[in-house]
């Protein structure tokens, strides 16, 4: 049959529905399981019926024979067992749409027994054979239960995941004057690549370790690749970035590689860029989805980073002397962005993670966090973890003395904001506005005597916090005085 002809074939072939899609499929599926006994197919006559099956495959309607435990016995024998490489890679891309289409499909495969094989396959200097084996065991990550752990252990899972990540980052540390244009393969493996590892190393925790040789080629990709302003987080950057999530930082080699002497802030600032960029451009929805885990590791990183790392992330990341010109959380930087962001009811993760991040950047010390994004950011997160508020906290920025934050402001600085800032707002007393008012009639000092009463009580009930209410404090040092009914408003 010549070229035109099966391609014509095939075409007409796609174009099928119902029973007559089924009874098509059926006979392909018989003539490979029948070829596999004895191969009585031409390798161009086998690719074509595997061409022929992925097109049916896309849709599982009348496609029942492909989703069987023998269909899928099928796929994975001439997957994984064939010498043509384009027949098992034919085979594989029918095989991986397959397990995607239909979750009960992956015990099947697993069943069989193929994981060695899938993990050596992986060892393949080859971006289709990573990309397709990759899903492959991706999937299978979810509704089996395929052991990872012997994946890692006996098939060297880890290894050859490492030893792919390496390979994507290849081109960016070899001393080449132009970056070659990417073949859209390359991003294609590298982010089911990161996918597999992330779900590997959140599903088999006790061997994250086993993927830390990792780590200084997820860098490298992450620090040298163009960052997008409009889809900052789009794969494989935000990939990139879920794969860190889960590596321990805490050996010495890891922190060496996050923090490599002489540089020690590149990779924070290439994160804290992303980070910008994102807040400003995704919508409340997408931002759940994908700052969460961003944010989720800057506190990872800072938790692990050596102290001149973390003054740097605190000058980032905290209210700026620049940002109390006005009232906190009004202006555009990247501070003032997460301030409003932590208090957006639409995004209760990036809410909770942004201001747990603003906690550890306050040195998890509660005068410290209110000092550094004033009460009216800081009261409800204090409130709801049920941190105790110090009676001083109120009176912070009048304390130049004290053990001071370790915000953006340096203690020079902050001797600078003592008895300047309003505690609430955080804003610079001397860039408040003036406004004229009225004065109050009687009237209106007994309701708001009477709203600050109540306010007080309820205050002191909770026991978050000890205070006494100056009602109740004047009548004991007999500062009360009775008014006569008539008495007028001064």
């Amino acid at each position: 049959m010549s070229a035109s002809a099966r391609t014509s074939s095939s075409a007409s072939s796609a174009e099928l529905s119902g029973a007559a899609k089924l009874e098509d499929v059926t006979r392909i599926m018989d003539k490979l399981a029948s070829d596999l006994h004895t191969i009585n197919l031409l390798p161009h006559q086998r690719d074509e019926l595997l061409q022929q099956l992925k097109v049916y495959g896309r849709d599982p309607t009348n496609s029942d024979p492909i989703f069987t435990k023998e269909g899928i016995e099928v796929l994975t024998r001439h997957g994984f067992n064939s010498p043509s490489l384009t027949t098992s890679r034919n085979a594989l891309r029918c095989l991986a749409n397959a397990l995607l289409l239909r979750a009960d499909t992956r015990q099947m495969f697993v069943d069989l027994r193929y994981e060695q094989k899938a993990c050596n396959k992986l060892k393949n200097d080859n971006r289709d054979d990573e990309f397709l084996v990759s899903r492959i065991i991706f999937l299978t990550t979810y509704d089996s239960n395929v052991n990872i752990e012997k994946l890692i252990d006996q098939y060297h899972l880890a290894e050859n995941i490492c030893m792919n990540i390496s390979r994507h980052a290849r081109q960016y540390v070899t001393k080449q004057k132009k970056i070659k244009e990417l073949d859209p393969m390359e991003d294609m493996a590298l982010i089911e690549t990161l996918k597999l590892m992330f779900n590997v190393t959140h599903f088999c925790p006790q061997r994250t370790a086993a993927f830390s040789p990792a780590l200084p080629h997820i860098l490298t990709l992450l620090t040298k690749r163009a960052v997008s302003s409009s889809k900052p987080l789009e794969p494989p950057i935000g990939s990139l970035v879920n794969s860190l999530m889960n590596i321990p930082f805490e050996q010495k080699d890891s922190l060496a590689q996050l923090f490599p002497k002489g540089a020690l802030n590149t990779n924070v600032d290439r994160l804290h860029e992303i980070l910008e960029k994102s807040i400003k451009v995704y919508a409340d929805d997408e931002l759940e989805q994908l700052v969460s885990p961003l944010l989720t590791l800057l506190r990872k990183i800072y938790e692990n980073a050596p102290r001149e790392v973390q003054k740097h992330m605190q000058r980032a990341l905290l209210p700026s002397e620049a940002d109390r010109e006005k009232v906190l959380g009004r202006a555009e930087s990247l501070a003032s962005r997460l301030l409003r962001l932590s208090t957006n009811p639409t995004t209760p993760q990036v809410r909770e993670t942004i201001s747990s991040l603003l906690f550890d950047l306050s040195d998890n010390d509660a005068r410290k966090f209110v000092h550094n994004v004033g009460y009216g950011f800081a009261s409800g997160f204090l409130f709801q973890h049920n941190v105790p508020i110090p009676e001083n906290a109120m009176e912070a920025y009048s304390l130049s003395g004290s053990e001071g934050s370790n915000a953006r402001a340096s203690q020079d600085s902050r001797e600078q904001f003592a008895g300047m800032v309003n505690p609430v707002t955080g804003q610079l007393l001397d860039r408040e506005e003036n406004v004229e008012e009225e004065p109050m009639t009687m009237e209106e000092k007994e309701r708001e005597a009477e709203r600050l009463f109540v306010l007080f009580e309820r205050l002191k009930k909770t026991g978050v916090m000890s205070v006494k209410n100056p009602a109740e404090a004047a009548y004991q040092e007999g500062r009360v005085v009775e008014l006569d009914d008539d008495a007028k408003s001064e």
